[in-house]
């Protein structure tokens, strides 16, 4: 089991932790941002493979900003399979 750190940019959340487990999301944590989204999509994440998770969220944009929280769930999830895999 191998926990992470991201550093969302252009969001209101200021960290994601995360935990993977042979690829698969075991818990998900948001620092900041919007309390009911963030756990919501935590929630939703738990249990599923990170690669699944990725094609999900990824590209969703909050509001006129370039990304969200999920998206930037997304970007942290593939550092973390790209560095699994190496």
């Amino acid at each position: 089991m191998a926990s992470y750190t991201f550093t969302p940019r252009g969001v209101c959340s200021r960290k994601i932790d995360f935990t993977l487990e042979n690829g698969i999301i075991k818990d998900v944590r948001f620092t900041g941002g919007c309390s009911g989204n963030t756990q919501g999509v935590a929630a939703l994440c738990i249990g599923r493979p990170a690669d699944e998770v990725v094609g999900i969220i990824k590209g969703i944009r909050c509001g006129v900003k370039g990304t969200s929280c999920p998206d930037q769930l997304a970007t942290a999830l593939e550092q973390a399979i790209a560095e699994e895999n190496k």
